[in-house]
């Protein structure tokens, strides 16, 4: 049979090449040379008797084959993962592990509260947090290495064999210090004129902020830093006279707290879905459902 013959190792390498993007950057997650990864590859692209990419300079590319047969080595891998875990929480004492990934803006608004709720409905879960970009956070979930991200909807693309489930509307703001000159007077045409912190091209709000720019007819900015740090953006603009493209939530306190000013600018056409993201063939668990309410709860407060 066809299934003897695939090993863990096809499968990682499979799951690693899709989510770097590239041989190299998986050779280095797995810590392989390239000769021996291609190897592997070519192994399972020989079993299955199809071609699963294509390799050029930009990068690889999944065929049809290909994307469908990623998607079931990710619920494999997903499985053995959670199967492994379960032994561990078995000799643990039968506790549950939920593992919640959360984009910048949700890490700084809502997390906080939601958290503070679900460790009192659920004291013996094992929470284990991680924030960080949106393709990052949807590869991990795809992989089974989370068990549910919450965040801003991506494109089409990047949601592909996900569920969302929507929790509130959320939008982009430009930022800067107070007393900054364009606080007193925000002109579009003048943007350019100062440093400008833009979201990086893996940002869920990039392609929104993009098209909001096209739409007010604003030439790429001249004097750009790709960020969407919070650590950094907080602390760079009272210092500086840049501008910060931001979602709402990530700065939601320090605008409260006047140590940042919106721009009055008209960005509605950058509001966006955010919600909860898992994978629709996992078991929803208790301390997932738990999880969710402790959102919504923490929306309501």
């Amino acid at each position: 049979m066809i299934t003897n013959r695939i090993k863990l190792r096809h499968l990682e390498a499979l799951t690693a090449i899709a989510r770097q993007g590239s041989l190299r950057a998986a050779c280095e997650q797995l810590h392989l040379s390239p000769p021996a990864l291609s190897k592997t590859l070519k192994e399972l692209e020989e079993t299955l008797g199809t071609t699963l990419m294509h390799r050029d300079r930009g990068g690889i590319r999944m065929t049809p084959e290909g994307a469908l047969f990623l998607r079931f080595a990710n619920q494999s891998l997903a499985a053995l993962h959670r199967g492994v875990e379960g032994l561990t929480e078995l000799r643990e004492g039968g506790a549950e592990t939920l593992r919640v990934g959360a984009l910048p803006s949700v890490a700084a608004r809502l997390m906080p509260q939601a958290v503070a709720t679900f460790r009192k409905v659920a004291p013996d879960t094992r929470l284990m947090l991680r924030d960080g970009a949106h393709g990052a956070l949807t590869a991990a979930l795809r992989a089974g290495q989370l068990d549910m991200v919450v965040g801003r909807m991506g494109v089409p693309a990047a949601m592909q064999g996900l569920s969302f489930t929507q929790l509130y509307v959320e939008q982009v703001v430009c930022v800067s210090r107070a007393g900054h000159p364009l606080a007193q007077a925000p002109m579009l045409d003048h943007i350019g004129d100062w440093p400008v912190l833009y979201p990086p091209e893996d940002a869920a709000i990039r392609p929104l902020v993009d098209g909001w720019c096209l739409s007010n007819g604003l030439q790429p900015f001249p004097d750009r830093i790709d960020c969407v740090s919070g650590a950094f953006g907080r602390n760079y603009l009272p210092v500086s006279d840049a501008v910060w493209f931001i979602s709402e939530g990530v700065v939601a306190q320090d605008l409260s707290e006047g140590r940042l000013t919106a721009l009055a600018i008209d960005l509605d056409l950058t509001a966006g879905p955010v919600g909860l993201m898992t994978r629709p063939e996992a078991t929803t668990t208790r301390s997932q459902q738990l999880f969710e309410q402790s959102l919504r709860v923490a929306l309501e407060s």
